[in-house]
């Protein structure tokens, strides 16, 4: 089977038009919900996936709200509430230089430029001007890293491996 990607979980209804709440996990939204778009929707106890086309896309406050074509009203789409929509691996676009998927960092090891490990990220953050990358250390809090060029000196998605050089008070 081919590999998927987890762009968005279906956290409730909207409406009676047969739209849905999603809470998104991709990184390139636009392209992903676009009209056409094929997704998969993962739901629990079932073992195969439903294909979706999106019909339309909006957001709204702090989600996202998609149609699909051939569902209609709130009754087609009620079960399909705590669903995971997935992209297929062939359906990713080949990225510009220096750019990444998300699936890609999560869970790369974080190092200092002197080698000290730091610990992995386990989320990303896209509060506006700039990615921000989560790392959980082994002991202490976690720690917010900017995805900028004056910080982030190495990425290696082979390695699973990131080398940063922190600036003044990132660390503390």
């Amino acid at each position: 089977m081919e590999k998927m990607y987890n762009v968005g979980k279906i956290v409730n209804t909207h409406g009676l038009m047969g739209e849905v709440r999603v809470i998104s996990r991709t990184d390139f939204k636009e392209a992903r919900y676009e009209p056409g778009s094929q997704l998969f929707l993962f739901r629990k106890n079932e073992k195969e996936p439903v294909t979706l086309i999106v019909k339309s896309h909006r957001t709204h406050k702090n989600f996202d709200l998609l149609t699909f074509e051939g569902y209609n009203g709130i009754n087609q789409v009620e079960n399909m509430k705590e669903g995971l929509l997935k992209v297929s691996e062939k359906d990713l676009d080949e990225l510009e230089e220096n750019a990444f998927y998300f699936h890609e960092i999560i869970g790369c090891t974080v190092y200092k430029t002197d080698g000290t490990e730091l610990g992995k990220i386990t989320e990303i953050l896209t509060p506006g001007a700039n990615d921000v990358w989560v790392v959980k250390q082994e002991k202490g809090k976690e720690l917010l890293i900017p995805y900028i060029a004056d910080v982030v000196k190495n990425i290696d998605v082979q390695k699973k491996e990131i080398v940063i050089e922190p600036m003044e008070g990132l660390l503390d």
